[in-house]
């Protein structure tokens, strides 16, 4: 691997991780509540733990974000008897 590829590798790891601070950020602020009924009130402690993961899978967090599903939402009524 010659140093213009190696560069070019690490310019493309940069650019991808930079635009997962730039989706995580709002995403992590907004939108984590929004698509998870348990992240509601989530301390700063729970959102540092789950930044890693928001950075590197950020094609996943937009989609599921910009599709609007939430998920482990309480059940409203009591169950039928």
């Amino acid at each position: 691997m010659t140093v213009a590829e190696a560069e070019m590798v690490w310019t493309v790891v940069a650019v991808y991780l930079a635009a997962g601070v730039i989706i995580g950020a709002p995403f992590m602020a907004f939108g984590l509540a929004r698509l998870d009924y348990a992240a509601k009130g989530a301390s700063r402690g729970f959102r540092l733990v789950v930044a890693p993961g928001v950075i590197a899978l950020w094609p996943f967090i937009l989609v599921r974000w910009l599709s609007g599903r939430v998920i482990n939402r309480p059940i409203d009524r009591e169950p039928a008897s």
